[in-house]
């Protein structure tokens, strides 16, 4: 990819982005911290904090995502976990293929045992980057291989809800904490970091691409999502989720802001080119009366991905 990919659509003084079709040249203030968002985006979002936790009202697609956000990582952080139990039988092949039904179940069921005493034994230290009112921060505190959740963001109304909400349950008061700050004045390092529907919210993506990889620990993985920048993501998130069926907020959504997978990917290579695994990149879509649905197609709309920091 040339430089019309993200390093270079979003240079802290010109960005170029091309959408459908059109070259677009954009120009932002130098700022003295590169991973702040708009005064426009930090307003929207001002707005939306009181209504929250509502789970009917304007972000009910974001409560409805949260459980495919959490699929999504339980699903990877599962799979990263390395068995080497003598006792458990580990083919070296797809066994769902070869061996009868009855089989395959016992065999899983064995790894899913060994996979699940290995895991829970972990202590993970998360950032959730742009936590909004945590409704992704309370999720990930309660899954038992977790010891604690920060969560950061730059609305104080956010995080205002979001420490407010976290009270209701006394088993997160040791496990989460909200901090009204910038990505760039976090110092500590955690085991995962997750930046999911931000990165088409924000100026300069490539420097919280950039700076949450520095507060990852090695073997830490980053999990993200966006949006591809493409006519199925405005015709569906744009024209139908906040203009037909207002089931979004108008004005949530910027199609120049929106990244193509392919481009965070190029990120990776060209700016950590052997610290980086990319684990999984999976499409997601959200369809009336079913949710959102994962699938293969992570070059158009939604996708979820997950990046390990190699040791």
């Amino acid at each position: 990819m040339n430089q019309r990919g993200i390093s270079a659509r979003l240079m802290p003084s010109l960005r170029r982005i091309n959408g459908l079709g059109r070259n677009r040249y954009w120009y932002l203030t130098i700022r003295q911290k590169s991973t702040l968002s708009s005064n426009d985006e930090i307003s929207h979002f001002k707005e939306l904090a009181p209504s929250w936790w509502d789970v009917n009202g304007p972000q009910r697609i974001l409560h409805l995502m949260n459980n495919g956000r959490m699929d999504f990582i339980q699903r990877i952080m599962r799979q990263k976990v390395k068995v080497s139990n003598p006792d458990t039988y580990i083919p070296g092949f797809n066994y769902w293929a070869f061996f009868p039904v009855n089989v395959s179940r016992n065999i899983q069921h064995e790894l899913d045992l060994e996979i699940d005493s290995r895991i829970q034994v972990e202590k993970l230290k998360v950032l959730d980057i742009g936590c909004g009112g945590g409704i992704l921060s309370e999720s990930l505190a309660r899954l038992p291989y977790v010891e604690h959740v920060t969560g950061i963001d730059l609305t104080e109304e956010c995080i205002q809800v979001a420490q407010e909400h976290a009270l209701r349950d006394p088993q997160l008061i040791d496990k989460i904490s909200y901090e009204l700050k910038s990505l760039e004045d976090v110092e500590t390092k955690f085991d995962m970091v997750t930046c999911f529907e931000l990165l088409e919210h924000v100026d300069v993506p490539s420097e919280i691409l950039r700076h949450a990889w520095l507060r990852l620990k090695p073997n830490g993985v980053l999990f993200l999502s966006t949006i591809n920048r493409d006519i199925v993501s405005w015709f569906a998130t744009i024209f139908m989720a906040e203009r037909v069926l207002g089931i979004v907020p108008k004005g949530t959504h910027n199609l120049n802001k929106y990244i193509n997978a392919a481009e965070i990917i190029d990120w990776f290579k060209n700016n950590e080119p052997h610290t980086h695994q990319i684990l999984e990149t999976k499409g997601t879509s959200y369809l009336p009366f079913k949710g959102w649905v994962e699938h293969d197609c992570s070059d158009i709309g939604n996708y979820f991905m997950a990046i390990r920091k190699l040791e």
